[in-house]
């Protein structure tokens, strides 16, 4: 079993990589000021397991094979990339016109379950995720550790990713949060598309790259 401080560093790490703006906490924070806690915390439940698939994907091996693995890297971020532009597509006629339906619609989404594939669909769609737990993993991991000390590590940085997600979901639902969102809200949501597109662009620019990370 790992000791106190070697877990405290996984989770520290896993935490900077976690509360760090990207798609998935950009995402839940606009979901969060448009419709409110519940729904932001049935969507970032979703990224959550999105980010545990991943890690079972890191811990079991199968994420030094997918680094390795150019032709299947390729596909995973060429997907993810596509679905970041989706998000940049119906962020950006929502930007236009407030009116128009988009991801965060309820009438677009109109259970609890969809909301939450929504969200576990957005963070399994970045295969860039894996490298993270890689990371993270390693801070405090050593070859010669067990199982029982992998769980362990895992086990952090599953905890550290709901808390993450539920951070945000409970920050940005307050109902001053809300109103300025309401205010703003064309703003919000030009900014969330262009940050969407270079995020979508990047991935999928990333697929064609030599290197497999």
């Amino acid at each position: 079993m790992l000791d106190p401080f070697s877990l405290f560093m996984i989770g520290l790490s896993f935490f900077v990589v976690a509360v760090t703006p990207g798609p998935a906490n950009i995402s839940n924070a606009i979901i969060a000021m448009r419709q409110g806690r519940k729904v932001s915390l049935i969507y970032g439940a979703g990224l959550s397991f999105g980010l545990v698939f991943w890690g079972v994907i890191a811990a079991s091996g199968m994420g030094a094979v997918l680094q390795s693995s150019v032709y299947l890297l390729m596909i995973l971020k060429v997907f993810g990339g596509f679905y970041l532009l989706w998000l940049a597509y119906l962020s950006g006629k929502s930007a236009f016109n407030p009116q128009v339906e988009d991801i965060n619609d309820p009438s677009n989404i109109p259970t609890a379950r969809k909301w939450f594939i929504r969200g576990f669909l957005l963070n399994i769609s970045n295969p860039k995720t894996v490298i993270a737990w890689l990371a993270a993993l390693s801070v405090g991991l050593d070859a010669g550790d067990d199982i029982h000390a992998l769980v362990a590590g895992v086990l952090v940085c599953v905890f550290v990713g709901f808390s993450v997600n539920a951070m945000y979901s409970l920050v940005f639902s307050f109902t001053g949060v809300m109103n300025i969102y309401q205010r703003i809200s064309r703003w919000i949501n030009g900014i969330a598309s262009a940050l969407f597109t270079v995020a979508g662009i990047g991935l999928i620019r990333s697929a064609f790259n030599r290197s497999p990370v």
